[in-house]
């Protein structure tokens, strides 16, 4: 089997696996205990947490330890709205979103009376100047994630944050798909509240980062004072040491992880060539999410073939696929009645895959859908 859906999550490499099984072994107790063996546990907890920090150009303090991406998210927006709806209730987003950010929204909509804009893209982009005309005195909160889970597709970032520089409301970032993948310094993009998940850059499942700048917020869970008070219950200790050895290597591999999944990106569409297709990923997007539609074909039938043939691609995002529902991110760009919801598949590469294989991709497709 080929594994080619690494947007959905990716291998645990050796090194991971070698922190785990350390951790496994020697940090067996609790860090919340205050005899020697927990006090030892404690300062394990502390080393990643700077470690994590450090990576990220913050300070400890400013790092929450959680399950992943989805709760990271909930915290954030739950947190920060509930706590602060006094000042109001607005909040901006876009259609584009994780779904963990969207039902999270239409949550506080729903149960708390909270006014939500979902700013719609314009040929595939969110622009500047629909945010800009969307806020609000009493907007209190904008949520833009860094890049698409099922395009890649990048957002502005950058220039979202500094237009709030200006404004009171508070900017969260879902980084979950460019976590390890780019250099990522929320302080320098203004940047309030900033989710990753561990195991999209090759840690473990069940344990992510919410990067939170001193803002106040409503805690998700309740019970120990673990986490500064921020998030009740024990850390998990070993996905941690999993998480930020992942994220170290992958920091120090940084240009050299994008210069290799550029050139399989690039590899592939061109052993594509000669066989008709689109792509629904734009130019600006990272290389390592490409969604790719082919004209009269069955994604889900496509899908079912590559999987017998030993490929293991999607139609967009995990948390779907098991349905193979059509792309919410897709009828945003095209409407709902597009042929391309049908037609498109998402193919999603890592630095641990090869140009063999997504040559070998490339070919089978080029068998099953030409002429």
């Amino acid at each position: 089997m080929i594994y080619l859906d690494n947007a959905a999550t990716t291998p645990l490499t050796e090194s991971v696996i070698a922190e785990m099984t350390q951790a496994m072994t020697l940090q067996l107790a609790n860090p919340s205990s205050i005899h020697t063996h927990g006090r030892l546990a404690s300062q394990k907890l502390r080393e990643y947490r700077q470690t994590v920090a450090s990576l990220l150009s913050t300070t400890p303090n400013n790092i929450i330890f959680t399950s992943g991406g989805t709760e990271s998210n909930n915290t954030a927006l739950k947190g920060y709205a509930l706590a602060h709806q006094e000042k109001g209730k607005h909040i901006i987003t876009s259609a584009l979103e994780h779904h963990s950010v969207l039902h999270t929204l239409e949550y506080l909509e729903k149960h708390f009376g909270f006014e939500v804009t979902y700013l719609q893209p314009v040929n595939g982009d969110i622009r500047l100047e629909d945010l800009r005309a969307a806020l609000r005195e009493d907007t209190i909160l904008v949520s833009l994630m860094y890049a698409n889970n099922e395009t890649g597709d990048m957002l502005p970032i950058a220039k979202v944050g500094d237009l709030l520089k200006d404004h009171s409301a508070a900017f969260h970032v879902d980084a979950v798909q460019v976590a390890g993948k780019i250099l990522l310094e929320p302080e320098k993009l203004g940047i309030d509240f900033m989710s990753i998940s561990a195991h999209k850059f090759h840690g473990p499942k069940g344990v992510g980062i919410l990067y939170n700048n001193r803002m106040l917020f409503d805690p998700l869970l309740h019970g120990g004072e673990q986490e500064d008070k921020h998030r009740a219950s024990t850390e998990n200790l070993i996905g941690i040491a999993g998480m930020t050895k992942a994220l170290a290597d992958s920091h120090d591999h940084l240009d050299e992880n994008w210069n290799k999944v550029t050139r399989l990106n690039q590899a592939f569409l061109e052993q594509l060539s000669g066989l008709d297709f689109y792509l629904n990923s734009k130019a600006k997007a990272i290389p390592h999410v490409l969604n790719i539609g082919f004209p009269g074909a069955n994604n889900g039938v496509l899908l079912t073939q590559l999987d017998l043939q030993g490929y293991s691609v999607s139609t967009g995002s995990a948390c779907t696929a098991g349905t193979v529902d059509p792309s919410h991110v897709l009828a945003a760009k095209y409407g709902d009645d597009s042929p391309k919801l049908q037609e498109s598949i998402r193919i999603s590469f890592s630095e641990l895959n090869t140009e063999e294989e997504v040559i070998g991709l490339a070919n089978l497709l080029k068998s099953l859908l030409g002429d």
